[in-house]
């Protein structure tokens, strides 16, 4: 359905459609006409409205308006003496119309346009970026991105995203949690096998309920080593217990905000925040706030 509004919006179909529309409202006077004597047909002057809404000015609403209450009070058979009041209230319901569908189909194209631009963005992006969807698998990569992960064949599309990046695996959200957004450094595991250290961004989003996740990979291999992965992560059960405090911060370091913006969020000094976060980067051995993302995500995720 949607792919038929997208091809609809079309602004090479202007011309067709606007005809189409004329066409129409030619054809019911006509009918309109001829039916006189039996009923009025004055309410299909509607659809071509709607038809033409996609592509008329607002201007041309009105008089497209003004016509058709014309020709349906012309071919009418009610009493004469309210037929200015009848012209007008005709003219405010086609007018009105058509000016409302004018307003659905300059929203939708906008929309369009937008992911039109943003798309050519990604693509053309010297930065890796990917989109996951809700089962793990990457829903669409640029350029960057397939030289980067190199994937075994020949598109990054549908692959599960455990295979290159198993923390993004983790910070997906299919219960519906809330969305947030962090950083954090970590190994990328490319299709052809080798390993490099990445700095990677990411969000998660919901789109029409449905969660979903976007990344931007940056090779960060030739400024430090590669991180040392455990191959048997620590479970829950088997990680350093945190206090109420801890977790709070650790889950507000998550969403991405600032030691002053965890501080005014859990009404607490900044100093505060500073000595908790100390606190976690001792408990899970780590030296940043990157790192401790990961950790988080790998070790910490059903207390987030």
């Amino acid at each position: 359905m949607l792919n038929i509004v997208e091809n609809f919006l079309d602004r090479r179909n202007r011309i067709p459609v606007l005809m189409a529309s004329a066409v129409m409202i030619a054809v019911i006077a006509l009918v309109d006409w001829r039916t006189l004597p039996y009923v009025s047909l004055g309410f299909l002057y509607l659809f071509p409205i709607m038809l033409a809404a996609a592509f008329l000015p607002r201007p041309l609403h009105v008089l497209v308006g003004i016509l058709c209450a014309g020709l349906s009070e012309a071919f009418s058979l009610l009493d004469p003496e309210g037929m200015v009041v009848r012209l007008i209230f005709e003219t405010l319901a086609f007018a009105g119309c058509g000016l409302f569908v004018s307003e659905l189909f300059r929203n939708r194209r906008l929309s369009l346009e937008t992911q039109q631009r943003l798309t050519a963005l990604v693509e053309t992006s010297p930065a890796a970026i990917i989109m996951v969807d809700e089962h793990g698998a990457i829903s669409r990569a640029n350029t960057a991105a397939t030289e980067l992960l190199a994937p075994a064949g020949p598109s990054l599309k549908g692959q599960p995203i455990s295979s290159f990046l198993p923390e993004l695996q983790n910070a997906l959200r299919p219960d519906g949690g809330a969305p947030f957004r962090a950083s954090m450094q970590c190994e990328v595991h490319r299709g052809n096998g080798e390993s490099l250290a990445s700095e990677v961004w990411f969000s998660t989003y919901t789109e029409k309920g449905v969660p979903r996740l976007a990344a931007i990979i940056a090779d960060i291999s030739e400024e430090q080593p590669a991180c040392v992965r455990s191959d048997s992560p620590e479970t829950d059960a088997q990680a350093p217990a945190l206090n109420e405090r801890q977790i709070a911060v650790l889950r507000l370091i998550l969403e991405g905000l600032s030691n002053n913006q965890i501080a005014s969020r859990l009404d607490v000094t900044p100093s505060a925040v500073k000595h908790t976060l100390e606190q976690l980067f001792v408990k899970t051995g780590v030296n940043n706030r990157s790192q401790i993302v990961r950790v988080a995500l790998e070790r910490y995720r059903s207390l987030l």
